[in-house]
């Protein structure tokens, strides 16, 4: 029996959704209702595709829809031809896709079906609101779902595994893919949804909610033109992959009333950096703690809550959707939401993300009166303020049992003075404290002041730091320690304080030492300065800038960070870097970097934009909390922080930004970390893995490096060439093997990223190189495999370009000669003539490359002395075939016997004698600069085996009509035709 994608994943989502006669075992189906002897399913009627009323091109089951606005439109129903003025209406904005964009006909479509469209279907034509979907009732929608759904636009045609439609509306698509076949994955499936099916269908995606992709192993799910990297998990169990995993996450997120939430709740549309829109769908941890919040205020009891989330895992978003949800939920009649945070700068990130949201009925205070009148005067709105705002709260504000408080950062200021006089102002509010960092074993007033008692471990929702690496939400940090000399020696310190001091009075020695006991002097020492910042610019454009990333310095204070710019300057370009402080009016030292809010968010702006030169960002407290910029992974920090204010800070940088972004990087000048446990005394395990320090990554690679060597056991790894990669390949002749060693290797290749370019790698620098390639020969074709073998760091793609092209553009000569296997098809060819001209053309070829050197014109005196004999009759077919083989082995090896350098040598003797010939009166040139010059700029251009690739081809002649161009010899068409005849034989 075989295991296909139909009978196992796509047959096993099917009955789980509809339920099914069953001969499993009852413990398969976890969580699911039985009713004799039959699965009860989650509440989905199955359809098969020829039952539904449609055409292939139509994605509406205009039917179905028809009877749903009859049924829960009255006006509708009293005049049922009005559904069709509805129906032309919903098929314009499906025809809009391709005119108007996917996201944007998305959005107008749900609109329609969360009820925010009217037609003038009441009394003397006044407007009422259609109802697409009943949210209230949700047992008068019909929940069907289907398979194979055929969907035609033009010649193009697609087909769904499986559709799930409500009201005749196909709100979710479900591409499965077989477990069984360790080459496809759940990023295959989302990859044809994304790039195949949503381009070339888009109409299918007007209505759509969400898209789910699953192997069997792994479900995920993303909203129309997100990138598939940002596809996210449902987790409703222990996170491992298996078909009771899958069936654990569909049971929980695809029940009709949790897909319907899901769309009445958890979706936005938001304006990107001011431009495009885009769809943002909710992860399954903020739907949890979304909805753990509701339930709380709406059963009333207990009236607060703690959650932590990590931080990079969306609490800003967390928030917006559960001001939404609690604004617009019917049971709390029209409550207040109000937001608090700490500081100015995350007042600004939460604002702009519920601003860039549309969030309705939305304000932001901008003093203590504005919400001393707003709560005074009973708003019924979304309300973000900074808690420092109620400072000069007198007394009872507002009372109302419907204010829900928000809390975000809720270890900090929040527990103290004026987190009383928040309390006291709204002593009846609902309060929810949100936290990224875990609350430190000395906080423990946090707890008592969010924490319910009911709550397990005190924390209502909680999603740690190995969730959020696990799901792809955050990335790993990395800890580099530097400069240790350049550390502060305390006891050195004392001991010449101590020298220093001598003959003086108690009283001299007190007042000395606590001038020199200002920290800001011994960090601010400019030979330190000097040498942190060398290091840093250094460090910057060999580890940082290559990859595309951005980097954060965090100095002392303020007058650091100017000290910092001004030796950063003498170093790298000044527009790479900028400061971003606080400047107060009367600072005239720090005018020039007085920015207002518009002025400095332009800036971060630039910072987020991967073609600006604006690469570094130096601060000293800004930016430290609610600053998210993906592109930022580097940070130097240069600050003495701790706990929370520590860990906030350094996870700016554990954004996910692509896939060349594997971790955060802390750069450490000051010792910070030199005690990691001390720094960081959390209750979380979890939280201690935060930080990884660089020398535990040095000391894993020989191992890691062994364990893929293993794989190979007795290849000489010294064989260039296809000997060498065949034998590397007949170690793991199957899929499992393949997906092993890559597996480990993709391990390895993460750890040489972190590393490199260090110098201790270089003695391991061969054997990664030949690890890296065999990698690539292996690697699946285009479309399959995507989840194991796609992710290489820059720098190994990098080594793999530089030392795989000779075969990646060699004809299949060294292939016909190496593989013994592929030698006795040959020989058994039914055609040898063909075969044995096809090798002619290509040998014949390969010698012209070498013509004028001694070694290959004997070998070329032997192709024409055999191409005569077998013309003449004296070499039968088979026979001159064989002779062609082996001479085709000589030409190999001699080829791998010649040093690249007696090629080029002889092509700048060629080149010499060319530009002698061509100097005369009018061309005062001097040929051996000339030579030099063309030289050495082919040589940075070309490639081996550039002469066979167009693009070879085109960039070495650009560069020779540079060379000429700089000696006023570009228009002799003949010199450059010689020219590039000589460049294309020697070089």
């Amino acid at each position: 029996m075989t295991f296909t994608e139909s009978s196992t994943v796509e047959a096993h989502l099917r009955d789980l959704l509809a339920g099914a006669a069953s001969a499993r075992p009852a413990q398969l189906s976890i969580g699911l209702a039985r009713t004799g002897g039959r699965i009860a399913g989650l509440g989905w009627h199955y359809v098969v595709p020829a039952d539904l009323p449609r055409q292939p091109q139509e994605v509406l089951v205009e039917p179905h829809l028809r009877d749903a606005l009859i049924r829960l439109n009255p006006d509708i129903a009293a005049n049922p031809g009005r559904a069709d003025d509805v129906l032309y209406r919903l098929r314009a904005i499906v025809m809009g896709a391709r005119s108007d964009g996917l996201v944007k006909a998305n959005e107008e479509f749900a609109a329609w079906l969360l009820g925010e469209r009217s037609m003038p279907f009441g009394a003397n034509g006044e407007h009422v609101t259609i109802r697409l979907i009943d949210f209230d009732e949700i047992e008068k929608n019909s929940f069907v779902v289907t398979q194979q759904f055929t969907i035609r636009a033009g010649k193009t045609e697609k087909r769904a595994d499986l559709v799930l439609l409500v009201n005749g509306i196909p709100l979710v698509l479900i591409e499965a893919k077989t477990p069984v076949r360790s080459s496809q994955s759940w990023l295959d499936a989302a990859i044809q949804v994304h790039d195949d099916y949503e381009r070339n269908v888009p109409e299918l995606f007007v209505p759509n909610i969400f898209s789910v992709a699953t192997e069997g192993k792994e479900f995920r799910y993303g909203s129309v033109r997100m990138p598939v990297d940002m596809w996210g998990p449902w987790r409703d169990g222990d996170g491992k992959q298996s078909l009771g995993e899958v069936e654990k996450a569909a049971a929980s997120m695809l029940r009709p009333a949790m897909v319907l939430d899901m769309l009445d709740s958890f979706t936005a549309f938001a304006t990107q950096k001011g431009k495009h829109r885009i769809k943002i769908i909710a992860r399954y941890q903020q739907v949890d703690g979304v909805n753990k919040i509701v339930a709380r205020v709406v059963a009333g009891q207990p009236r607060k809550g703690l959650i932590w989330h990590f931080q990079g895992s969306g609490k800003s978003l967390l928030m917006l959707f559960a001001a939404r949800k609690l604004r617009l939920h019917p049971a709390l009649k029209n409550p207040t939401v109000l937001i608090v945070v700490d500081r100015i700068d995350l007042d600004s990130q939460i604002s702009g993300t519920f601003y860039a949201a549309d969030m309705a009925n939305m304000v932001r205070t901008e003093s203590r009166k504005e919400l001393a009148d707003l709560l005074g005067k009973d708003a019924r709105k979304v309300v973000i303020t900074t808690i420092h705002k109620f400072a000069e709260a007198d007394g009872v504000l507002n009372d109302r049992d419907n204010i829900i408080v928000l809390v975000d950062e809720a270890h900090r200021t929040q527990e103290g003075d004026l987190g009383r006089k928040m309390r006291e102002a709204l002593p009846n509010a609902f309060l929810f404290g949100l936290t990224g960092t875990p609350i430190n074993r000395a906080d423990k007033n946090t707890f008592y002041a969010f924490g319910a008692d009911t709550d397990d471990g005190g924390y209502m929702s909680r999603y740690g730091l190995n969730d959020s690496i696990r799901d792809g939400a955050t990335k790993e940090l990395h800890f580099e320690p530097r400069l240790v000399d350049l550390h502060i020696d305390q006891k050195a310190i004392e001991e010449a304080y101590a020298e220093l001091t001598q003959g003086l009075t108690d009283e001299d020695r007190d007042r000395l030492g606590k001038a020199a006991a200002k920290m800001s002097i011994l960090v601010k020492a400019p030979e330190r300065i000097r040498a942190i910042c060398g290091d840093i610019a250094k460090h910057f454009k060999e580890k940082v800038a290559p990859n595309g990333f951005g980097a954060q310095v965090v100095t002392f204070d303020r007058e650091s960070c100017l000290l910092y710019k001004q030796e950063l300057d003498r170093h790298l370009p000044p527009e790479v870097s900028d400061v971003v402080i606080s400047v107060n009016s009367g600072e005239p030292e720090y005018a020039a970097f007085k920015r207002d809010r518009d002025a400095e968010e332009k800036l971060l702006d630039r910072f987020r934009d991967p073609k600006d030169p604006l690469k570094i960002i130096i601060v000293t407290s800004k930016l430290l909390t609610g600053f998210d910029a993906p592109i930022l992974q580097t940070m130097y920090l240069d600050k003495p922080l701790r706990d929370h204010t520590l860990l906030q800070a350094i996870c700016r940088t554990n954004r996910p930004y692509g896939e060349q972004k594997t971790h955060g990087l802390i750069v450490d000048y000051l010792g910070i970390f030199d005690d990691v446990a001390q720094a960081l005394k959390f209750d979380e395990e979890g939280v201690q893995k935060a930080v990884s320090n660089i020398a535990e990554l040095i000391n894993t690679l020989p191992t890691a490096l062994q364990k893929c060597l293993a794989y190979f056991a007795g290849v000489d790894r010294s064989l260039t060439g296809y000997e060498g990669l065949i034998a590397a390949q007949e170690c793991i002749p199957n899929n499992d093997l393949r997906d092993a060693f890559a597996a480990d290797f993709s391990v390895l290749a993460r750890i040489w990223e972190a590393l490199s370019p260090d110098p201790v790698l270089t003695q391991y620098e061969t054997d990664y190189r030949w690890l890296a390639q065999v990698y690539e020969s292996l690697k699946p074709s285009s479309g399959t495999g995507r989840l194991l073998w796609h992710r290489l760091g820059a720098k190994t793609i990098e080594l793999i370009h530089e030392n795989v092209h000779v075969d990646a553009v060699r004809d299949d000569l060294d292939t016909l000669v190496l593989d013994a296997e592929l030698l006795e098809a040959v020989l058994c060819n039914p055609d040898p003539e063909k075969k044995a001209k096809e090798i002619s053309v290509k040998l014949a070829g390969r010698l012209r490359k070498h013509a004028g050197n001694p070694k290959f014109r004997a070998l070329g005196e032997r192709l024409e002395d055999l191409k005569n004999r077998h013309q003449q009759g004296l070499l039968l077919s088979i026979d001159f075939l064989k002779e062609l083989l082996a001479l085709a082995k000589d030409v190999v090896r001699t080829e791998r016997e010649t040093p690249e350098e007696e090629g080029i040598d002889r092509g700048k003797a060629a080149l010499t004698e060319l530009f002698e010939e061509a100097r005369n009166g009018d061309t005062p040139v001097m040929v051996k600069r000339v030579v030099d010059d063309i030289d050495e700029i082919v040589r940075a251009v070309r490639f081996d085996g550039w002469q066979a690739t167009h693009a070879g081809e085109r960039e070495v002649k650009k560069a020779l009509r540079q060379t000429l161009f700089r000696y006023k010899l570009h228009q002799d068409a003949e010199l450059f035709e010689k020219a590039y005849g000589y460049i294309r034989e020697y070089y």
